[in-house]
C-alpha cells in the first residue's frame, strides 16, 4: 500500500489547487492508494482536488475553519497491520515520542506518528515509533510560495518504507527541502530500523 502524505498547503488567495505549482504534486498523488493531509489545508478546494486521486484523511489544522468529510481533529487507523496516527501539531517535535502521542492522539498507541505545522520536513525512528513531518509542498521552511516537500509511506505486513520527497524547483526560488528515507522491519522481536539514508 502506498500512502501519500502532505501538510500545510496554505494556498495564496485566488489559487484553488496545487496545480498552480506545476505537475509535480499531481504526478506524485496519481501513484498512491491513500492520501493523508496533516492539516493547515486552509482551502477546502485543496481537499476536493486531492480526493480525485485517492481516498483522503485530513487532520484539522489551526487554520482549517471549515468542514469536510475527511476532516477530524486526529485520526488513528491501521494499514497492513501498522497503526498510523495523523494529527496537525505536536510541537516541540523533539519531545519524547510518548509525550507527542499523548498530546496529539490522546495516548493511543501507534507505530507511525504523522504531524505537520512546522513546514520543515522530519523523518526519524525513535522510541519504537516512526515520526514523520512531510514539510509543506507550497511554503517549505516558511519561504514564499514555491515547490517544497511531501512524503511517501509504503507498507506491507513485515516492512515499512518512508521517504521525504523534494518536489523539484520553482524557477528562481530554490527548494530548501532535504530528502531522506528509512526502512523498518517487523519480526517476532518487535520493530527495528533496517536502513536509513539522509544527506
Amino acid at each position: 500500500m502506498r500512502i501519500g502524505v502532505l501538510s500545510d498547503t496554505h494556498l495564496p488567495s485566488l489559487v484553488r489547487d496545487l496545480d498552480a505549482l506545476g505537475p509535480a504534486v499531481r504526478d506524485f498523488l496519481e501513484t498512491v492508494d491513500l492520501i493523508l493531509h496533516a492539516g493547515d489545508v486552509t482551502a477546502p478546494s485543496v481537499l476536493e482536488w486531492c480526493g480525485q486521486f485517492a481516498p483522503l484523511r485530513t487532520a484539522r489544522g489551526n487554520n482549517d475553519l471549515f468542514e469536510h468529510p475527511s476532516l477530524e481533529d486526529w485520526h488513528v487507523f491501521e494499514a497492513e497491520g501498522w497503526r498510523i496516527g495523523l494529527v496537525h501539531q505536536v510541537r516541540p517535535e523533539s519531545r519524547p515520542i510518548a509525550e507527542l502521542v499523548s498530546d496529539g492522539l490522546g495516548g493511543e498507541g501507534v507505530d507511525v506518528l504523522i504531524a505537520g505545522d512546522t513546514h520543515v520536513e522530519r523523518l526519524e525512528f525513535r522510541d519504537g515509533v516512526l515520526f514523520l513531518n512531510p514539510g509543506s509542498p507550497t511554503l517549505p521552511h516558511h519561504k514564499a510560495f514555491r515547490l517544497g516537500t511531501c512524503a511517501l509511506i509504503e507498507v506491507e505486513q513485515a516492512a515499512l518504507h518512508a521517504e521525504v520527497l523534494v518536489l523539484g524547483e520553482t524557477e528562481g526560488m530554490p527548494n530548501p527541502g532535504t530528502p531522506s528515507r528509512l526502512k523498518l522491519r517487523r519480526d517476532g522481536n518487535g520493530t527495528h530500523l533496517h536502513e536509513a539514508h539522509a544527506p
